[in-house]
C-alpha cells in the first residue's frame, strides 16, 4: 500500500514541494521503520531511524517503508502502518517539523536546486 499524505503546520511558503512516485525504483534515501518501532516509543526508548537533518536536491527520491503497526510522522510526511511511502522532491525549499523516530522528535529537510 502506498502512503501519499503530505502536510505541515501553518502556511509555509518556503517548505519544499514533492509529489508522490510510485514508479520509482531508485530512491536517493531509503529508510525503513522496523515493526515494533511504536512499541520501543511507548517504552521510553529513543529511535533514530532518518537523520535530524536530510539535505536533498530537486529530483531526487525518498522511500520511508514502515513496518510498523503504527503510523509515523517523519516531517511533511505521515506513513501508515504497513505502507511505503515514495516521494520526488520538486521544489526548493525548507521545513522543520515533527518526527517520531528520531530522538530529537524533530526533522529538518532542506531541499536545493
Amino acid at each position: 500500500m502506498l502512503a501519499l499524505v503530505a502536510y505541515g503546520c501553518g502556511d509555509d511558503d518556503s517548505a519544499p514541494q514533492t509529489e508522490a512516485d510510485p514508479t520509482a525504483t531508485t530512491f536517493d534515501f531509503d529508510y525503513t521503520i522496523p515493526e515494533g518501532a511504536g512499541l520501543a516509543l511507548d517504552a521510553g526508548e529513543p529511535l533514530d531511524i532518518l537523520p535530524a537533518e536530510l539535505d536533498a536536491h530537486v529530483g531526487q527520491v525518498i522511500r520511508i517503508v514502515n513496518e510498523d503497526d503504527r503510523g509515523h510522522v517523519v516531517g511533511p510526511f505521515f506513513v501508515g502502518a504497513n505502507e511505503t511511502l515514495t516521494q520526488r522532491f520538486r521544489s526548493p525549499g525548507e521545513f522543520v517539523g515533527e518526527c517520531s523516530v528520531h530522538p530529537s522528535g524533530q526533522i529538518v529537510l532542506k531541499v536545493t536546486a
